[in-house]
């Protein structure tokens, strides 16, 4: 994925990234740095425009959601409970309902079907819970993250956007986290992981764009970035 020249009239200016598919490229910047508004407009979520962009080869401008999710973009939002999740439907339920038509059969939603799937992600992605039919508000914070990023797993999408993945959930499940995302970089996925915690994305990221006002103000190699480089630059800052 690539886009050049991505604005809205107020919140963004002028963003170009550009995401190989098995990179984890980190979105770095502080409260109000407009990271969530980054997200939701490559998620086509808000009034933005590119000046040109372009998803496997072919052009591509982020539209609407459901434009989004049809050309394989997926976004986990940072507040998840209002956004990413049903907090009271079930873990089966969660995971199905982003998912594309291959639950139905003659326009039928197959419940066996979604079942299976929904035993088939907890196994993969070691969600913790009694089973599908478990309620989602009784899962942990980890757990929940858990589901809304495996919802996304039946259509395969090619890029998934997380924001601020960790924000509520504990040690254990931060670790279980980075290791599911590096998993959907190895399985080739382009993933965009933005955060205000410097510590992961310098733990994790390839690359890392560094968001400040609504502007990218630098791109620096994740293997040589430092937290305190990435502090610097998220204040306006420029290295001496």
């Amino acid at each position: 994925m690539a886009i050049e020249g991505l604005h809205d009239n107020t919140l963004l200016h002028d963003i170009s990234l550009q995401l190989r598919g098995g990179e984890i490229l980190g979105i770095a910047g502080l409260a109000g740095a407009r990271k969530t508004e980054l997200c939701k407009a490559l998620f086509g979520a808000n009034a933005s425009r590119v000046r040109s962009g372009e998803l496997r080869g072919k052009p591509w401008q982020p539209t609407t959601p459901a434009d989004a999710v049809a050309a394989g973009i997926a976004l986990v939002p940072e507040e998840r409970r209002k956004e990413g999740i049903f907090i009271d439907e079930s873990v089966a339920m969660n995971l199905s309902i982003s998912a594309n038509d291959s639950f139905s059969r003659w326009s039928l939603f197959s419940h066996r079907r979604a079942w299976r799937w929904a035993q088939e992600i907890i196994s993969r992605l070691g969600v913790r819970t009694t089973g599908p039919a478990q309620t989602l508000r009784r899962l942990s914070g980890g757990n929940q993250q858990k589901v809304a990023i495996g919802k996304w797993l039946r259509n395969d999408a090619d890029v998934l956007i997380f924001d601020e993945p960790t924000k509520g959930v504990d040690v254990k499940a931060k670790t279980d986290l980075f290791l599911l995302i590096d998993q959907l970089a190895r399985e080739g996925k382009g993933v965009i992981y933005a955060s205000g915690e410097f510590a992961e994305l310098v733990g994790l990221c390839d690359r890392i764009c560094v968001l400040w006002d609504g502007r990218i103000v630098a791109e620096l190699d994740g293997r040589k970035a430092s937290e305190e480089t990435l502090l610097l630059y998220s204040n306006g800052g420029t290295p001496a």
